[in-house]
């Protein structure tokens, strides 16, 4: 199939190859033409998800949607980036904002071309809500913060309700902090009037758009995690490197992710990205491949400041009493009169609440506020690396997310490199508020040479998955990263499986980017091995001889599943506080019963609690009444037909869209996709964190396996479908491999390309819409 575009913008026509996967592989005869040419594609796959990302990104969603947004916009507007534009624009390479005006100009273009019959051409998102797509300026893609991932103000303000309310004991149970910290914590009295709704206007400003019809996508409230890898040549099965990568994110119709390849004089790059943005941040180009998973910096610091006596636009800062900076702006709203958000800061950041009755303020600063930290652009710089070295020297621009980058070569070299802009807090570590008083100020930021790293490992491997991977020798007191790690059960998987011994290949790094093994719930049951129950014992012997892999077929794993998370974490909770002679109401501040991602490592801490031989049968007690109500809930949620008892039976996932959801008179295969089983949980490689109703919702809907040199050969997934349009072939074709762990190939070569494609688009230069 052939088609054609006039587009403006582009020196000469581009031509489009997409595969019969929708890959778009686009050749230009420019580099700049190469890039307008992606942002007409993805806005030609994409135009609705990025056009509602670019709305609440810059706080204009009311003028669209209506009243209901207005606080959202106001919230979202408080953490755009208001620095200079010229500092911001070189932080991240010397021809970023070309490459984002030729990105943009493509997606104004096919703006342009959809508007001029917006009844057939427009995605049917827009006709449903009534409002139609805008036209981008180069600096909307750079000003928007608010949707990467990124630390740590939830966690500093868990430790500090519960330094202050439960105290450290209870601390150490709800937050695995690693390494232990030797720098002071502010005193309890600087907590006293906080309370969990200080970051109500942070959430929301990070919050997915609600529609309010209840298909709003999951919120990432918890650590999504991800994986990756890279072997050397001398422990692969290809005696080339093999880099793998699977990012953890919220599952969602459509896709977080978009595949895509340039091809122009100097460019050469393939991979994943997002779809908003230019170039290639998971992929290869002809001599590097790379990827990268969160490392968990803590890029986020609250202030608490002392208000004024008598008046409430001025803290206390070095001693004296300054005045808050008030930004007021307009803003049109569908529906009803012009809104004007009145935005309040401090030479910290932005504030997020007022106290007038105690006379205090909250303000957050964040790393990601400053130059060059707009989410993932930063890959721009190290897309035409040519070797090792080339590739480490371009990471010296990257600023957030916090990521583990690894990189392979065709010349053989692997490597790791924790790649963030890191502040310098002399005397203390950010891990908790501080005084917003001048008495707790950064000092700079670090280079990243001063940051972990390694090259071409003496074990021929390096992998992450988000756990405190410092080394031994790291200082981390001297240069404090984060204290917040996730949990390590999936590295402790995926070591095992390198400690092995057995050759890598694509194929076996595609199985173990889907293995279900939960070591860490295995380790709970050994914990608990000796219990004898004599109610349930017959369900109790078949956990204690499960293996602890997740299939979706097993009864096992839905038994451990709904008793671990549902009942057995409440009693240990219950009973962990009355051992320290804690109040049972502030349960809720040692273990989030809401979130997605399943970390069991404070049950872990609190069994540990009860090790004395007196402590038996109670154990033995709590596993019996909790197990009964586990199986208790199995009925109610499966029915008594115990052949249905299958973890795949409840542990499912459904993809409903945001807008078409509920949409009246459109396909039914628009709004919402086949439930379809998932295995895993939240503490497996093959990470498939749910619900509260069991919704497989989080986890790898993008997985990459490279062979590095042999780039044919690489496999991918980016379920549902690389389209967003509801009436493209490739909105949800490939739902069904993502469902059974298939892959298809990321071809690279024209030679390859010309035999799979699907459709040939040409760009036209000059022409009008």
């Amino acid at each position: 199939m052939n088609t054609e575009y006039p587009v403006t913008g582009i020196e000469q026509d581009v031509e489009i190859l997409v595969d019969k996967w929708g890959v778009p592989h686009i050749y230009a005869a420019t580099r700049m033409d190469a890039y307008v040419a992606q942002g007409f594609q993805a806005a030609r796959d994409r135009l609705f998800q990025i056009d509602l990302w670019r709305r609440r990104g810059l706080g204009r969603l009311a003028e669209a949607l209506g009243p209901a947004h207005i606080k959202q916009d106001r919230a979202t507007r408080l953490f755009l980036y208001r620095g200079d534009m010229r500092a911001e624009w070189l932080s991240y390479s010397t021809d970023a904002r070309d490459i984002v005006t030729a990105f943009v100009t493509g997606v104004n273009a096919f703006v342009d071309w959809a508007m001029a019959d917006p009844g057939h051409r427009l995605p049917p998102e827009f006709l449903e809500l009534d409002y139609r797509p805008a036209r981008w300026e180069p600096e909307d893609v750079v000003r928007i913060r608010t949707h990467g991932l990124l630390y740590n103000a939830e966690q500093e303000l868990a430790r500090a309700l519960t330094l202050r309310d439960l105290g450290e004991e209870a601390e150490n149970l709800r937050s695995v902090r690693e390494p232990k910290s030797t720098h002071p914590t502010p005193g309890p009295d600087l907590y006293e009037h906080l309370s969990d709704k200080v970051l109500d206007v942070y959430r929301l400003a990070f919050a997915p758009v609600d529609f309010g019809d209840g298909t709003a996508p999951a919120e990432e409230t918890a650590p999504s995690g991800s994986n990756n890898w890279v072997v050397a040549p001398s422990r692969t099965a290809t005696g080339r490197p093999i880099l793998a990568n699977d990012p953890h994110r919220a599952v969602t119709l459509p896709s977080l992710r978009y595949l895509t390849h340039l091809e122009a004089p100097g460019l050469s790059v393939i991979g994943a990205g997002e779809p908003n943005l230019p170039g290639v941040s998971i992929g290869h180009n002809r001599h590097v491949a790379y990827g990268l998973t969160i490392w968990a910096v803590d890029h986020e610091d609250l202030y608490v400041y002392e208000l004024h006596p008598e008046d409430d636009e001025r803290y206390l800062y070095n001693g004296a009493w300054e005045k808050f900076t008030t930004v007021t702006e307009t803003s049109k709203v569908a529906g009803g009169e012009d809104v004007v958000h009145e935005l309040v800061f401090t030479r910290h950041g932005p504030v997020l609440g007022v106290d007038k009755q105690n006379r205090r303020a909250v303000a957050l600063r964040a790393v990601w506020l400053e130059p060059g930290m707009a989410p993932y652009l930063a890959s721009l710089e190290f897309q035409d690396a040519a070797n090792a070295t080339d590739f480490r020297r371009a990471l010296r621009r990257w600023g957030a997310p916090g990521v583990n980058m690894i990189f392979a070569t065709t010349e053989g070299d692997i490597g790791w490199q924790a790649s963030a802009l890191v502040p310098l807090r002399p005397g203390w570590d950010g891990s908790t508020p501080v005084p917003g008083d001048g008495s707790h100020e950064w000092d700079g930021f670090a280079h990243v040479e001063q940051l972990p790293n390694t090259l071409n490992p003496e074990s021929g491997w390096f992998s992450s998955s988000n756990e405190n991977n410092l080394p031994e020798d790291f200082d981390n007191d001297a240069l404090t990263t984060t204290t917040d790690w996730y949990s390590s059960a999936r590295h402790e998987r995926l070591a095992q499986w390198f400690d092995s011994g057995e050759p890598i290949d694509i194929e076996s790094s595609l199985r173990m980017q889907t293995n279900a093994e939960n070591l860490h719930g295995r380790h709970l049951l050994d914990m608990l091995a000796g219990i004898r129950p004599q109610q349930h014992a017959e369900e109790w012997a078949g956990l204690q001889t499960w293996d602890g892999t997740e299939d979706v077929d097993s009864r096992a794993a839905l038994v451990y599943q709904v008793w671990q998370r549902r009942h057995l974490r409440p009693w240990l909770v219950d009973n962990a506080l009355e051992r320290l002679g804690l109040d049972k109401t502030a349960a809720h501040r040692l273990l989030r019963d809401d979130t997605l991602f399943s970390d069991i490592r404070p049950d872990l801490r609190m069994l540990e609690l009860f090790d004395a031989p007196a402590d038996h049968a109670l154990l033995t007690t709590g596993v019996e009444q909790t197990l009964g109500t586990a199986l208790a809930e199995i009925t109610e949620l499966l029915g008594p037909d115990e052949s249905r008892w299958k973890w795949g039976e409840l542990h499912r996932t459904k993809l409903v869209h945001a807008v078409l959801g509920t949409a009246q008179d459109v396909p039914e295969e628009w709004g919402q996709l086949p439930s379809v089983p998932r295995a895993g949980s939240g503490d497996v490689v093959g990470l498939s964190g749910y619900d509260a109703t069991f919704n497989a919702v989080m986890g790898s809907s993008f997985r990459l396996a490279m062979d590095v040199g042999e780039w044919d050969s690489s496999r991918v997934i980016n379920s549902p479908g690389q389209s967003g349009d509801p009436r493209s072939e490739h909105y949800a074709d490939l739902f069904g491999m993502w469902a059974t762990d298939e892959t298809f190939p990321l071809l690279y070569s024209r030679e390859a390309i010309e035999q799979a494609v699907g459709r040939r688009i040409v760009l036209r230069a000059g022409g009008k819409p």
